[in-house]
């Protein structure tokens, strides 16, 4: 995880250019990171639903965003 936490570290910097650039670079890596869990999940057999619950999100916007891949 030191990526991550450098990122996290840089996203608070004074500087606004560092800190948006890590900011885009975390949400990059969330990105990345969500849609791991999500085919690690379907392929555990879970349902969208029951993915959309965790995510936080509806069942319609996670299978939309992940439904093709």
């Amino acid at each position: 995880m030191t990526k991550a936490t450098d990122l996290a570290a840089r996203a608070g910097d004074r500087d606004p250019r560092v800190g948006l650039r890590a900011v885009a670079a975390l949400r990059r890596l969330l990105e990345q990171l969500e849609a791991v869990q999500v085919r690690s999940a379907r392929n555990h057999g879970w349902s969208w639903q029951e993915i959309a619950a965790e995510l936080g999100v509806s069942r319609q916007a996670v299978h939309k965003k992940y439904g093709r891949q």
